[in-house]
Order: C-alpha cells, then structure tokens, then sequence
C-alpha cells in the first residue's frame, strides 16, 4: 500500500526507524485495528494508533462523556460532556489524522455479537473495564485467529499481555489463552469499580500508550512481544515486572483437558 507525499512528510520518523521504515509504514497503513473502548485505556491506544497511521481504527463503545471521565481519557474535552464517546474520539482522530478511517460502533460488546464485529478486523485492543468483556473478546478471538493486546488497570496498578493462541510456541505447545491466564472471574464485588475505588488519571496514560507500543510492535513484527508474558505495573512503587505464564491443558478452549461444558463467564 503506497503512501502519498504527505503521508511520506508525516511518518518521517517512522520511515527512518531501523525496523519500521517504508514497509513497516505501509503495513500500518494496511491495518485494521478494533480498539474496545474509548475511555482511560482507549484514549491513548487510539491517539497513538491514529499518529502512527493505522488506516482503519474501528471503536466500539455505547457510552457518553461525563465530566468525570475528564481526569484519564484525555481523547475527550469538556464541550464532549454529554455525547457518545465514539463521536467524541472520531473527531479527535479526524483532527489528529485525517489518512485515518473510523469505524464507529456504538454498542456493547458481548458474547453474542463479539465474534461477528471482531471478523472485520486483523487486530483486537481491549481496554475494557470488567471480566465479561475481557472473556467474551478473548474467547471470539480466539474463535477468529485474531491477535488481542489486552490490559486492565486498577486503582495504582495495571496489567498487559498479547494473546496469539491460535499459534504454536518454540516448544510446540499452543500460545496460552486468556482463560489460561485468568481461570476463572474474581467474586463479584472482590475487584471494585474504578467509581469505588478510583484511577491514578497517569496511569491509564501510560498502560494504554504501552498497549498501542505493543499493537504498533504486532502490526509491524520488530521486538519480542509479551505473548505467554504478563506486564505488571505498581504506579506506587513505580515498578514494572514481567511474569511468565503458559497453555494450561485444561483451559475450556484448546485444552486437552477441557471439561465438555462451554466456558462461563
């Protein structure tokens, strides 16, 4: 996919990166990235997708900018307040890119329609705020060999990994799945929401710009990803770890042990 002079001027210093230039630019260009959510992780996986010249950003959010989102998801001001968050970060993009097409898709995404919305896509960010969306992306991408860069954040903490487990590893097991990393939801009520507990406004900053980085890193294939590796953020301590995990046989997708009930969430 060709780029034209302005869009040469525009990535310039992409196209002069060792292990971006001209192709990785023209695969970015090429990209179809669906970014679920447009809220504290979202804003800034889409404002660094746009800047980076992903051609397609779709965004699947069905709620409205409140004046208390205003704190974190920075893709939103204050004369937002009161519309549809894809709207809202539509016009951001347009203004911060305008090569960049948007799909917007006011709606919640759930087990039901997660696979149908995530087939027009090559690549799946989640920066959803609960368990059943988490599982219910996971699960279709899984079902649709789609790429998921997924994270969560809590009140001083967050988390990142990449799931490809529709692919073999080095040792010839299969990629782990996000039930493999997640058995099973928390309680209800152990993991309280963000109203209850609140986010530290940065941290969402840097969890979601670290969730485009690995997205960028997918689409163009420079690095060692954080597939079967989870990234783990104490915003207190201003520690980052990384922990391994693995396929788990009796995970309810791939297992070789999985029991013949369906996965709940």
């Amino acid at each position: 996919m060709s780029l034209s002079s302005e869009e040469i001027e525009r990535y310039a210093r992409h196209i002069v990166l060792h292990g971006v230039g001209g192709p990785g630019q023209q695969k970015l260009k090429a990209a179809r990235v669906l970014v679920i959510g447009a809220g504290g992780l979202g804003s800034p996986v889409l404002q660094y997708l746009a800047a980076a010249g992903v051609g397609t950003l779709g965004i699947v959010d069905d709620d409205e900018v409140s004046l208390s989102n205003l704190q974190r998801q920075v893709l939103h001001g204050t004369p937002d307040v009161g519309r549809p968050k894809v709207d809202s970060a539509a016009d951001a993009i347009a203004r911060l890119n305008p090569h960049v097409e948007v799909q917007a898709h006011q709606m919640r995404i759930d087990a039901r329609n997660a696979q149908s919305l995530i087939a027009g896509y090559d690549l799946v960010a989640d920066g959803s705020d609960n368990f059943d969306t988490r599982y219910a992306v996971a699960d279709a991408c899984f079902h649709a060999g789609k790429p998921l860069v997924t994270a969560a954040v809590g009140a001083f903490d967050g988390s990142l990994t990449t799931l490809r487990p529709f692919e073999t590893a080095l040792d010839g097991a299969p990629n782990p799945t996000y039930r493999c990393l997640f058995p099973d939801a928390p309680p209800p009520g152990m993991v309280p929401a963000c109203a209850e507990a609140g986010v530290l406004g940065a941290l969402t900053g840097i969890l979601g710009t670290m969730m485009a980085l690995e997205v960028v890193r997918e689409i163009v294939g420079f690095g060692e990803g954080l597939v079967g590796r989870l990234l783990l953020i104490d915003a207190r301590a201003m520690r980052f770890e990384t922990m391994s995990y693995a396929w788990d046989p009796a995970n309810p997708l791939n297992g070789t042990e999985r029991p013949t009930s369906p996965p709940s969430t």
